[in-house]
C-alpha cells in the first residue's frame, strides 16, 4: 500500500496545531514543554515526507540535527521543571517568571 505525501502533511499540520493549541491554552510547564515537543516532531514529519518527495537527503540530515538539540533541550528544560515543580507542586507558568534575577 502507498501513502499519499499529502497525508503525511496533514497528519503534522493537525500535530502542529494540536502542539500550538496546547502551548497556548495549557498553564503547566510540563505540558507546555510536552506541546513543542509535539511540535518539534510535526515539523520532522514534514522534512522527512518533502525529503522523500524530492528524492534528497538534506530534509533528513537536518531531522538528524532537530533531534539531537531536541534530545538536549530535554535533557536541560525537563531537569530544570521537574525541580521547580518538586519544590513547588502547583506551579503555572506565570510562576515561573518569578526566576528573573
Amino acid at each position: 500500500m502507498n501513502v499519499p505525501e499529502w497525508w503525511y502533511l496533514v497528519l503534522s499540520a493537525v500535530l502542529f496545531s494540536l502542539g500550538a493549541l496546547g502551548l497556548l491554552i495549557r498553564r503547566n510547564p510540563l505540558v507546555m514543554f510536552m506541546c513543542v515537543e509535539l511540535m518539534l516532531n510535526a515539523v520532522n514529519l514534514t522534512f522527512v515526507t518533502f525529503s522523500r518527495s524530492l528524492n534528497d537527503i538534506g530534509g533528513q540530515v537536518v531531522v538528524f540535527f532537530v533531534l539531537v538539540v531536541a534530545a538536549a533541550e530535554v535533557t536541560v528544560g525537563l531537569g530544570i521543571i521537574v525541580s521547580i515543580l518538586r519544590r513547588k507542586p502547583g506551579t503555572t507558568a506565570d510562576d515561573l517568571s518569578l526566576l528573573k534575577g
